[in-house]
């Protein structure tokens, strides 16, 4: 593991979940960490749950917003981060053919074009030889049934991470973590019988036979963000889900 001490990074979705994690590591490792999320008592939550250390700020601000994260951003510290993480997104699934249009423009704001504008908007407050560090999903390359806009969601921002890595480099490395299922809050709204059949039936159906913790999608990100010869990559960290074998 690497000393971060010094370093600073912000993290938008820190306040639980993958996000969470992250920064949970990158502040074991030294560095001053910044969460960001759409609920401030999420976020304090999560700052006490981090020891409640001047090393961990928060900033509220939902990223779909532009006006309310110019505001934010000039909260950070002087003198700039060196890590921005965003794993912040809306998740929505239904039929191609009757799910409402205006669900998936919501879904698309929040995982697409919030990434967008975030990252676009943190340019100047991030230092030379920093990272950026999206969040797609397996769903890009490996389709599932009711799920073709999230699938496209997440081809979008892995396309960006491509154009972005060729376009802010060398000052910038941009990468993209694709996670497969994870135990995390996201799946808190499914009937506790029903998610942990989900969790059952998708872990069985990988090589490594269980879904995956928040804490080892961190591991991933601290690769990321610290590996200075990789950028413009997709990381898989989905347990094989690229390679599972479906039922014939």
């Amino acid at each position: 593991m690497r000393d971060l001490t010094g370093r600073r990074a912000l993290f938008v979705g820190g306040s639980s979940g993958m996000g969470f994690a992250a920064a949970r590591l990158f502040h074991g490792l030294g560095a001053t960490v910044i969460l960001a999320g759409r609920s401030a008592a999420r976020l304090e939550r999560a700052r006490q749950t981090l020891g409640n250390s001047p090393a961990v700020t928060s900033l509220a601000l939902d990223m779909t917003d532009l006006d309310q994260v110019d505001r934010a951003l000039l909260q950070l510290p002087a003198g700039g981060i060196d890590h921005l993480v965003i794993s912040a997104a809306s998740v929505t699934h239904g039929p191609f053919a009757t799910q409402p249009v205006t669900e998936l423009r919501m879904m698309f704001d929040a995982k697409f074009w919030g990434a967008y504008g975030l990252a676009r908007a943190a340019l100047p407050s991030l230092r030379d030889g920093g990272s950026i560090t999206l969040f797609s999903g397996v769903l890009s390359r490996r389709p599932g049934i009711n799920c073709a806009a999230l699938g496209a969601a997440c081809a979008a921002i892995e396309a960006l991470t491509r154009g972005l890595a060729l376009e802010l480099g060398p000052r910038l490395r941009v990468n993209c973590i694709a996670p497969g299922m994870v135990r995390t809050e996201l799946h808190d709204r499914a009937p506790p019988e029903r998610r942990e059949a989900m969790f059952q039936s998708t872990g069985n159906s990988l090589p490594v036979k269980r879904i995956g913790q928040p804490e080892e999608i961190a591991e991933a990100v601290l690769l990321a963000a610290t590996c200075g010869y990789m950028t413009g990559h997709v990381l898989d960290v989905d347990g094989g889900h690229m390679v599972r074998q479906y039922a014939t």
